[in-house]
């Protein structure tokens, strides 16, 4: 499932397209995916204006100028793609896609008055799409509860340091715990805790505060890497233009069992262990 830096990452790819833009015609073409779609959602969509492109977590917000935001999940396959029309060499330059075939797993279509089209397209269905009061959009039950952004001021050693306090899950199941830090995942939080040296296995309780402080600006950088890098393309994930990301080239623990460890000096191998029916990749010779 697409985490953090492929949802901003698609975000950042359909700004230029869709902020300040007019949905000239919606097309809607099956009545739900994960859950069903909001009713009249095509005609909801039709004529609104895209005020603002946002991220929240792992979803994409789109403000229109309705009053209503359009909440976008991409769940494990769905894709973004931006197209042009034929015969329009300056869109085509811009957005290197003429408008495709229509697809099997074509769900949503937007198509603005500029001429570009959106498409979502979800091959297992477990994406999601809602509309929702702009003003209530905090409160929508798939955004409440969600915790700090890793960017934000509210995320910061005391918050993690308080969070952490007393739990005797292991570090990687409250990393992965949205109600602590938005939007981060299995790959990064791999990641993360092979750069702090801590073990996946640890109690997040039991776990040094300094140790936990440094957790903060250490899931910064490998987030804004992550970002910088187009997000991580293992199956079906590809950036609004089509394109792979590459980070996954630059993971030191993920998918990388039985390789040597690259911290300098360390003689151990990764490890893949399961936790919560999810891989965890580390080396046990260095992470403590």
């Amino acid at each position: 499932m697409p985490e953090l830096p492929e949802v901003e990452t698609v975000r950042r790819g359909l700004a230029p397209v869709l902020e300040g833009a007019r949905i000239a015609m919606a097309q809607v073409n099956r009545p739900d995916l994960r859950w069903p779609f909001p009713e009249r959602m095509a005609e909801r969509l039709t004529g609104a204006r895209v005020e603002r492109l946002r991220r929240r977590s792992k979803y994409v917000l789109a403000d229109l100028d309705t009053g209503e935001t359009l909440i976008v999940h991409l769940g494990m396959s769905g894709r973004m793609i931006v197209s042009a029309p034929g015969g329009s060499a300056d869109m085509l330059a811009r957005f290197h896609h003429l408008h495709p075939a229509p697809e099997k797993h074509d769900h949503v279509i937007l198509d603005t008055e500029a001429g570009v089209r959106v498409t979502f397209n979800d091959a297992r269905r477990f994406g999601a799409m809602d509309l929702c009061p702009t003003d209530a959009v905090d409160r929508h039950w798939l955004i409440a509860g969600i915790g700090p952004e890793p960017f934000s001021n509210a995320f910061h050693a005391d918050h993690l340091i308080a969070a952490f306090k007393g739990k005797r899950s292991p570090v990687k199941t409250a990393l992965l715990d949205q109600r602590i830090v938005a939007g981060l995942g299995n790959i990064y939080v791999c990641e993360v805790l092979y750069r702090a040296g801590i073990s996946p296995l640890r109690h997040a309780g039991r776990i040094a505060q300094t140790r936990v402080a440094a957790l903060v600006p250490i899931i910064r950088d490998v987030l804004s890497e992550a970002i910088e890098a187009g997000g991580s393309s293992l199956r079906d994930y590809r950036q609004a233009d089509g394109e792979l990301g590459y980070f996954q080239h630059s993971f030191r623990v993920y998918g990388r069992e039985g390789e040597p460890c690259q911290t300098p000096a360390c003689q151990g191998q990764i490890r893949r262990t399961q936790q919560s029916g999810r891989s965890s990749f580390h080396c046990p010779a260095c992470q403590r």
